[in-house]
Order: structure tokens, then sequence, then C-alpha cells
């Protein structure tokens, strides 16, 4: 039996999950963004997927490696625990064409602008694209999600007040289940 399609939420990651103080990998450096962890708690208890979407070009710059952004994400996970949030899957584009590792050096569709991360997750979870949205800081990612087929929020690089975004979004989701009576 298949897993029923479920409502998800695609996120970046600097500057949204975490603050961003360029090209960020160090676990001891990490600081979660002031409501990353609520938004995504509050994600979790009402069933969506939460998935992240991040490009990653400091490994093609080689400025750090796989390995090393593996390593941040288990950190983000382990900040998230103790607050009863977790992220479901993490895709990372570590391509730039300017890089210097041969073979992450190139203009990949993974790489927001482009939409293969998003369209890689949506193959390999439940997610129902009618109930699916992308909150970003950047136009690439607001890009990716069109090009995806989904809707996407901009937050604001100085507040990024993802809670408050992601009450709306469950909201206007809750409304948008409920027929309309008042006909």
């Amino acid at each position: 039996m298949t897993e029923a399609a479920r409502p998800t939420v695609f996120l970046d990651r600097d500057g949204v999950i975490n603050v961003d103080t360029g090209y960020p990998h160090r676990p001891e450096e990490l600081a979660l963004t002031p409501t990353a962890a609520p938004a995504i708690a509050r994600l979790n208890r009402a069933g969506c997927l939460v998935i992240v979407v991040t490009n990653q070009s400091g490994v093609a710059r080689g400025m750090f490696d796989l390995a090393a952004v593996d390593r941040f994400h288990a950190a983000i996970q382990e900040r998230l625990a103790e607050h009863a949030a977790r992220i479901d899957a993490f895709y990372v584009a570590p391509y730039h064409p300017a890089g210097t590792v041969a073979r992450f050096a190139i203009e990949h569709p993974d790489r927001k602008p482009g939409p293969g991360m998003i369209l890689s997750a949506m193959a390999d979870w439940p997610v129902d694209p009618n109930r699916a949205i992308l909150f970003g800081d950047k136009g690439s990612d607001l890009e990716a999600a069109v090009r995806a087929g989904i809707p996407a929020w901009l937050l604001s690089s100085d507040t990024c007040d993802l809670d408050a975004a992601v009450s709306v979004w469950l909201e206007r989701l809750a409304g948008a289940a409920v027929p309309d009576n008042t006909r």
C-alpha cells in the first residue's frame, strides 16, 4: 500500500532555518533563526512533511565537502530535536559553474533556481503538490518553486519570521479543506 500524499513544506536552509553567516558548515557555529524550531515543530504536529532544499556551492568551491554538509545537517536535527521538531529530508545541490571541484563545477538542474531538488523530493516522498509550498529568502528559491509547480513565500532575510508565515499557511490550508457552506 502506498502512503497517502501529505501536505509538504519545502524550506531553504541558510537564512531560513539557520543564520546565514556566509557558507555555514561547522556544527559549532550553527545558530538557528529565532522562529525556525517552533515553525518546524508546528509543521510536524500538523502532519506535514518538512523537506530542506539547499544550494551549497561551498562544496563546488572547495571550501568544505559533502561530509561537512551532512555533519551540519545532523547538528540542525539535534538542535531541532531539543524543541520536538525534525526535518524529514535534506536535498543538497553542491554545484556551481564557477567552482574549483571539477565534478561539482557545473550548472545543474538541482541548483536553484532549477527545480531539480524539489522534483526529486516529490518523486521520493508522498508529497501532495496541491498542498505544498516553499519558504525561502531569495528570488532563486521562489523561481525553483514556480518551476516545480508549487507556490512559494518570500521571507525577509532581516526578520525571517518563519513561524508567523507557517501559521498563516496552515490556516489557509485548513480553510481550503473545509467546504464552503456559506452560500
